[in-house]
């Protein structure tokens, strides 16, 4: 594949850092809101921004449920969680302003300002404890 560029491994870094941050919000009792505001802020507190056309989502007998969990909101804001709950996390974190683009291919999301982006993902479950990974290798 080759080497990676510069800035590169900080962004992964901050990106799968902004999923942890968000797991650990996604507790019994907290709101969608929370995990949303966790995410949000372990980003732009180390100068990225999210992007805010896409969410993570609660996942089911249907791939995209609700409730929505964008990478930005309000602390106690959102749907309350509850045990057993489901849900796809997905931080997208964007190295410059947060503007996307879809291009030609109707499919592929880029920054508008062809700075780097990157995309970490977890389906975790609600617990009485510390949420549950489902999808750790």
């Amino acid at each position: 594949v080759g080497q990676i560029g510069q800035g590169a491994p900080r962004l992964l870094e901050v990106t799968e850092g902004a999923l942890h941050a968000g797991i650990a919000a996604a507790r019994v009792g907290n709101r969608s809101g929370d995990i949303s505001a966790a995410i949000q802020s372990y980003v732009e507190s180390r100068g990225y921004n999210v992007v805010r056309e896409y969410t993570g989502h609660g996942i089911g007998r249907k791939m995209h449920e609700d409730p929505q969990v964008p990478n930005f909101g309000q602390p106690g804001k959102g749907v309350r969680l509850r045990r057993g709950m489901t849900v796809a996390l997905e931080p997208m974190v964007l190295a410059g302003d947060n503007c996307v683009k879809v291009l030609d291919d109707h499919w592929t999301v880029v920054s508008c300002n062809g700075k780097l982006t990157a995309h970490f993902e977890h389906t975790i479950a609600v617990t009485d404890g510390e949420a549950e990974i489902l999808t750790r290798l």
